[in-house]
């Protein structure tokens, strides 16, 4: 097994935390779980936005914009991925000698005070990790979560529900995304894990090569003693079970823990979970797409090994209402539905798709719009999406939202549009970089019948409101 790093932070002991860029999902989740631990937390970010409400209601001093004396007195100042490093906290915080900690270190002590148990993957944490944690709460193990998105069922991604760390009683469990995308997974200290897929992604911080990100997940695995669950559906994510003592699951014949039967009807799926050949009862899941079975039965796999009953689990899941941007149906509209989804990824697309074609709702077209991300990600990625918009009607690609990227010469969305192309020109997809053109293309071509699915991992997230608001105001709409 390889040792881990011990947390750079004792969090058993009292203290005075600043998290810098405490609007983004990551750092609000580790503001308000800090925060609820009983540290004094607070927060800076850019702009005001609404989840800085949140955080000021748990207690967090937030600060809208970044200045010297915010960081003036605390322990450590934690910051996320692509925070320059001339910011001015960042900056006093090291002049004054304060520890300045990247959030995979505050993420790793949080982890460090609970029996944690990560889920990591290319695709599918955040709706996995929250199966879980309702699972375990059905199950009376009362879990706390740090989780990339906010869970339906309880209005956040972030709950620590273990009272101060230090106080007397076992650790509590903790459910976490172990994200590889900055390598922040091989710093967690875990208990537990899941792995969902390994998928090419990210690999400007694995020397571009699948090969250095695949060994990764094999350190990672190596480094973890408790149950490791893993999806024998992934190529790479099999490979990396032919490797480690594991546990399998998916709908492959050879999983122990296998969904069989998987039906969809009226935007909900059925099936029958099984161990080791053996039923287990059927579970009933509302949402849509085969890839949420797969999903759900790693939640499953893992809660019934953390010693949830299957009763309990099948109960929770039966409930459960989704996580926010995962085929998040936003509103109707003149008989038209409009879906939005984080997919991003080319097997990400084709599993919307996909869970649109088969949902069993009574949708006449599939009309997808697609944001892709990152200047990098399409230079390298751009061929990949030949396929993904196969099970849509009409396909319309935007141009990259960069996420703080400097564009790359020649590197558009209309790459992605030429890969659709090329490999299927019998495909209506068309190209509309910009979004005042894109609300109208779209309203006036949406008709009633159509599922209007707007994705990507950018401020696509506002185009169902956008098209709602631009189609109410179209002469003679209907309501």
């Amino acid at each position: 097994m390889t040792p881990r790093r011990l947390p750079p932070l004792d969090l058993t002991v009292p203290g005075r935390y600043h998290v810098v860029g405490s609007g983004g999902p990551g750092m609000s989740a580790i503001a308000l779980v800090l925060a609820e631990m009983g540290h004094r937390v607070s927060g800076s970010d850019i702009r005001e936005i609404p989840v800085l409400d949140r955080l000021r209601a748990a207690g967090v001093e937030i600060h809208v914009g970044h200045r010297r004396e915010q960081v003036h007195g605390v322990d450590a100042v934690t910051y996320p991925s692509g925070i320059p490093e001339r910011n001015i906290e960042l900056d006093e915080a090291r002049r004054l000698g304060i520890p300045t900690l990247h959030r995979s270190a505050l993420l790793a002590s949080i982890c460090g005070v609970a029996t944690a148990v990560g889920v990591a993957g290319a695709h599918g944490k955040t709706s996995t990790s929250s199966m879980l944690a309702m699972i375990l709460s059905e199950a009376g193990l009362r879990p706390s979560f740090v989780i990339g998105g906010d869970v339906n069922d309880v209005g956040t991604g972030a709950r620590w529900a273990g009272g101060a760390p230090g106080a007397e009683g076992a650790r509590p469990l903790l459910v976490i995304e172990a994200d590889e995308s900055d390598r922040t997974f091989l710093e967690l200290p875990l208990h537990a894990t899941v792995v969902t897929n390994v998928e090419a992604d990210f690999l400007d911080n694995y020397g571009g090569e699948m090969a250095n990100l695949v060994a990764a997940f094999d350190q990672y695995l190596d480094g973890v003693e408790g149950p490791k669950v893993v999806c024998l559906d992934d190529r790479e994510a099999a490979g990396l079970a032919a490797r480690h003592p594991v546990i399998t699951y998916g709908t492959h014949a050879d999983a122990r823990y296998r969904a069989v039967a998987v039906g969809a009807a009226d935007g909900a799926l059925r099936f029958t979970l099984t161990r080791d050949g053996d039923e287990l009862g059927e579970v009933r899941l509302p949402l849509r797409g085969v890839h949420m079975a797969r999903n759900a039965t790693a939640a499953l796999a893992m809660a019934m090994e953390l010693g949830a009953p299957f009763d309990a689990a099948a109960r929770a899941l039966g409930r459960f209402g989704g996580v926010a941007r995962r085929f998040d149906v936003q509103g109707r509209h003149d008989g038209v539905t409009f879906v939005d989804d984080y997919a991003h990824l080319p097997s990400e697309i084709d599993a919307v798709l996909e869970a649109a074609a088969t949902s069993g709702d009574p949708w006449t077209r599939v009309v997808a719009v697609f944001q892709p991300n990152r200047y990098s990600r399409i230079a390298r990625l751009a061929p990949d999406y030949r396929d993904a918009f196969a099970r849509a009607d009409v396909a319309i690609v935007t141009d990259i939202y960069p996420s703080g990227e400097q564009p790359l010469p020649g590197v558009t969305g209309e790459l992605v549009v030429q890969a659709v192309r090329a490999a299927h020109p019998e495909l209506d997809v068309r190209w509309v970089p910009r979004r005042p053109e894109l609300i109208e293309h779209l309203a006036a071509e949406l008709r009633p019948g159509d599922v209007c699915i707007s994705m990507g991992c950018g401020d696509v997230a506002s185009l169902p409101a956008e098209l709602l608001a631009r189609l109410a105001r179209w002469p003679g709409a209907a309501p």
